[in-house]
């Protein structure tokens, strides 16, 4: 094989797709801000994306985006809809086609039934202003011609990239308009690593009957039974007020029974470290396993924000190793 800088290309092929986004940036016009105000304003209906060969692949990426920050969408393949899929299209909803000439025929019968159905509306993402699509469209997003990477521009590479960059920037500003946060996108992520990272101590901590909490005034001969029972190795503690007031642990049990050899007939309240350190339950757990650390602690007391005195929960450093966040 001759020898063949790789590199080289490498860098010449994304060298040509960024000078494609520069000039899909500067052609960024008003139909932009209508396309998305029509995904923000389609409460009745749906949000429908469709394409086809690469402009297809670049549409199912669009929906799924769009569905993963809050906006409902589905890809509908363009072939199959010449044989019943047009079914699943229908009024009141979005249909955004996306396609580098604008005269696809797969398209065509699109096209034709979202144009007699006066209430759906057609958003065109694409190439050709003179095109079927692009004069058959209510919104039309036109993009910028673009130089194809590789050899006499034949490979669907920079097009392809524009029409990718339009529909994150949809996704995006619809996003940022509704003020899709973490807690959202973790309620559409449940599995993934993205997910772990958003786990907060509230979907980790040990609640109700398993937390281990004890009066102030109970003998340290009774403490010591529930310490082993509850099998955590910790014990919160609490006035008659219900206010948490201080946190026993097994290590400090075996350090004060060797300074007191009459430690089981001692009140708790005489053991006790005061003031535990206490968190919200809304902390992500991965902030949460930093202060253990800091503080050189295993457990934590988690409070809910109207009462920052009671516990409603802890969290123990195993509890968030067990869910991989390190």
């Amino acid at each position: 094989m001759a020898k063949t800088n790789f590199t080289k290309i490498a860098k010449e092929v994304i060298e040509t797709e960024i000078q494609s986004l520069k000039k899909l940036k500067k052609n960024i016009k008003n139909s932009f801000n209508k396309a998305v105000q029509a995904i923000l304003n389609c409460k009745k209906g749906k949000i429908i994306v469709s394409g086809v060969g690469k402009s297809g692949i670049i549409a199912k990426k669009i929906a799924s985006t769009l569905s993963s920050v809050g906006t409902p969408s589905f890809f509908v393949d363009a072939s199959s809809c010449s044989h019943g899929d047009l079914g699943q299209i229908s009024s009141n909803d979005v249909l955004i086609l996306i396609s580098l000439s604008g005269e696809t025929d797969e398209l065509k019968n699109i096209i034709q039934y979202a144009n007699r159905n006066k209430k759906i509306i057609l958003i065109a993402i694409v190439s050709k202003k003179n095109s079927l699509l692009y004069k058959a469209s209510d919104i039309k997003i036109l993009l910028p011609e673009v130089k194809e990477a590789g050899p006499s521009s034949i490979v669907p590479t920079s097009s392809t990239i524009v029409q990718l960059s339009i529909g994150d920037a949809l996704a995006i500003a619809t996003m940022k308009y509704k003020k899709f946060g973490k807690s959202d996108f973790k309620k559409f992520h449940p599995s993934g690593s993205l997910s772990i990272k958003l786990k907060t101590v509230e979907d980790l901590m040990i609640t109700g009957k398993k937390i281990p909490i004890i009066n102030e005034n109970l003998k340290m001969k009774n403490a010591l039974n529930i310490i082993t029972n509850k099998k955590l190795g910790v014990l919160i503690v609490k006035n008659l007020k219900g206010s948490t007031t201080g946190i026993i642990t097994d290590g400090q049990i075996r350090r004060e029974s060797q300074k007191n050899k009459d430690l089981q007939g001692l009140t708790v309240k005489k053991v006790m470290t005061l003031n535990p350190v206490s968190v919200n339950a809304d902390m992500l757990a991965a902030k949460a396993l930093s202060l253990m650390n800091l503080r050189k602690i295993t457990s934590l007391c988690v409070h809910s924000k109207k009462n920052t005195k009671k516990t409603i929960g802890i969290i123990h450093i195993h509890n968030i190793l067990e869910a991989n966040i390190t």
